[in-house]
């Protein structure tokens, strides 16, 4: 073999090692690339207690409960499954009942959810589109302005 050669086999040898390295990564993280689990998607994919993830859905009316100092818990739906989560924190001040929400944390053995970071929505009319395209998925009509 030349000297070109040579380099050619070279150069092409570490992209497609390279590539393989790239794909087995992907593979190995696909799981975990995703933006956020709804209620039913924890049921679903068989999310193992204390693994570190983020839930989203809507805050069930009702259901936010606040105790001093800053100690919260509320409920998450996505109208089929629900899971109760609490949060040691001040919550955004756009925090409400009846709206979307994505808390980041750790799945409990008991099946709720200990949050160390809740995110709420942006203003009146905003939803997160990947919430929204999960509510209407299972049928639930949402305003006009939802997911812009």
């Amino acid at each position: 073999m030349t000297r070109k050669q040579t380099r050619l086999t070279m150069i092409l040898g570490s992209l497609a090692a390279l590539g393989l390295v790239a794909a087995m990564v992907l593979f190995a993280a696909r799981d975990s690339i995703v933006f956020f689990y709804t209620p039913s998607d924890l049921i679903e994919k068989g999310v193992k207690p204390g693994t570190r993830i983020r839930i989203g859905g809507m805050v069930v009316a009702g259901s936010w409960k606040k105790q001093p100092p800053a100690e919260n818990q509320f409920i998450v739906t996505d109208t089929l499954k629900s899971i109760a989560v609490s949060y040691t924190g001040l919550v955004p001040d756009l925090f409400r009942e009846g709206q979307g929400v994505v808390t980041e944390g750790v799945l409990e053995a008991d099946g709720s959810f200990k949050a160390d970071t809740v995110l709420a929505k942006h203003d009146e009319n905003y939803m997160p589109k990947e919430i929204a395209e999960s509510l209407k998925a299972r049928g639930v009509k949402l305003g006009k302005s939802a997911a812009q």
